[in-house]
């Protein structure tokens, strides 16, 4: 079935999209994103991710398309053009074109690209990777240093993917400093004598919204957490393991580096953790 997509102020069938040869974000990588969940029809976490979208404009002294009024009928909108009812929703907004290449910034009446498309992924809440768990390896992290801004430049996260993948491994986190950052697609959480740990917010690691939301489910579930830098040996250690995500949500990791973790299933509290996010979610969603 060919989607419709939303392009500009348009809704087109995909096969009928265009952008310029010379916007931005295809020549520099000079745009954002974000990729929202829909379960039950449903969108989940729309209000961190339409925040999250602003300030990652406002980093770059990027116009924003439209407000998040307009964003959110457009998220709808597409939802029921194309049937979804649980899938994902990519956002991405370009700084546009001013009808050639150059590295300083077009002039500021320059109308930024925006683009959005769904795609479908029934049984994304009851995925068998999630009942499987996640092997991981641990790679250099080598990317730029404001990871907190949500942009395209996600040449070297793809490489660790690949990387992972030619390892018979299912991701990779970073490590930099001697310190775990992330995932190449999400947050990093180990788990300890009942005790959450991950990473603190800051330029270094994205603040996820779904990782915000576990956080704050966790906390209200009376888990302990304590926000550190962690080494990859420390999570080896580890009693569990798992990562959050918009299109993932908490996803238990069973191996690190070819160490198995516990028993080599998902860990008591992940497993706790996905089941209070998913029903929690799906009861906020709009």
């Amino acid at each position: 079935m060919t989607r419709t997509v939303y392009v500009n102020g348009e809704y087109l069938p995909e096969t009928e999209a265009k952008i310029s040869i010379f916007d931005r974000g295809f020549l520099m990588a000079d745009a954002v994103y974000e990729v929202t969940s829909v379960l039950d029809g449903k969108l989940i976490d729309f209000e961190g991710h339409a925040v999250r979208l602003k300030r990652s404009l406002d980093e770059l002294d990027m116009a924003a398309p439209c407000s998040k009024e307009d964003l959110l009928i457009i998220h709808r909108k597409l939802v029921e053009l194309n049937d979804i009812e649980e899938g994902l929703i990519y956002l991405q907004v370009t700084r546009g074109s001013d009808g050639d290449r150059d590295f300083v910034f077009p002039a500021d009446d320059t109308k930024p690209t925006i683009v959005l498309f769904t795609q479908n992924k029934p049984g994304l809440a009851d995925s068998p990777a999630s009942r499987k768990g996640a092997k991981i390896i641990s790679i250099d992290d080598i990317r730029w240093g404001r990871r907190d801004i949500k942009t395209v430049q996600l040449l070297y996260p793809s490489m660790g993917k690949m990387m992972a993948k030619k390892a018979g491994a299912d991701d990779a986190w970073m490590i930099e400093d001697g310190y775990v950052t992330e995932g190449t697609s999400n947050n990093a959480y180990f788990v300890k004598n009942g005790k959450i740990v991950t990473r603190p917010l800051s330029t270094d690691i994205l603040h996820g919204i779904t990782r915000k939301a576990v956080l704050r489910m966790a906390a209200e579930a009376q888990m302990e957490i304590e926000e550190r830098l962690f080494t990859i040996d420390e999570a080896k250690e580890a009693d569990e393991a798992f990562t959050t995500s918009a299109s993932a949500f908490v996803m238990p990791v069973v191996e690190i580096d070819g160490v198995q973790l516990g028993d080599g299933t998902p860990g008591r509290i992940t497993k706790r953790l996905r089941e209070i996010y998913l029903d929690e979610s799906r009861k906020a969603a709009i």
